[in-house]
């Protein structure tokens, strides 16, 4: 159920506004973590931007990889939205379960094409991503960005470039909105209209 989307059309698996996962992996470590605050950022090539905090350790992979993957995850995976979001990677390192919140929480992970870092099964889209470093916006902003080198989404819900959210579709499959304390909204209604036309 998972297809390749054209490069020049990956801006549009974020650009509703969608909360995110972010995986990253080095030196045989690996991490993910929520993150509401990303946005697409360019076309050509496609780029998109996201904030990690100083404090997160999928920032330090990420730093020290030059990758990182964002997850789209959908209403089923809310569960593990909340609780990847409340639990920092630090605190299981060195722990018996693996150090690391997928083994954590039993998730399960495909490899990513370009990169170490891991994609999380069960989301319906997938943004494999270089970074771009930019030292001054990352120290001052926690803002990073990169570039989206490989793109996935599942066939349920989107197809020939758009997402494909209907009465026949899949409620569990609607991508999440996080608001705050546990609060989410799953994606709604879609519908077209025409632009205001001008007075004169």
């Amino acid at each position: 159920m998972r297809a390749a989307v054209e490069l020049a059309k990956s801006y549009r698996l974020l650009n509703h506004g969608p909360t995110v996962l972010v995986s990253a992996a080095h030196g045989g470590q690996r991490n993910i973590m929520a993150a509401a605050w990303n946005m697409a950022l360019d076309f050509a090539p496609p780029k998109v931007s996201l904030v990690l905090d100083k404090s997160t350790y999928t920032r330090e992979l990420v730093e020290a990889s030059g990758h990182f993957c964002l997850n789209v995850p959908c209403r089923a995976q809310a569960g593990a939205v909340l609780a990847l979001g409340q639990l920092s990677g630090r605190e299981l390192r060195g722990n018996a379960d693996g150090g690391d919140k997928f083994t954590r929480f039993g998730l399960d992970t495909v490899a990513a094409s370009s990169c170490e870092a891991p994609l999380l099964e069960g989301c319906v889209a997938w943004l494999e991503c270089r970074l771009i470093p930019e030292p001054r916006n990352q120290q001052l902003y926690d803002l990073f960005i990169g570039e989206v080198v490989a793109a996935w989404a599942d066939t349920r819900v989107f197809a020939d470039g758009h997402w494909r959210y209907d009465d026949s579709s899949d409620p569990a499959l609607r991508t999440l909105h996080y608001v705050a304390g546990g609060h989410f909204f799953a994606i709604g209604e879609a519908f077209e209209t025409q632009a205001l036309p001008p007075l004169r």
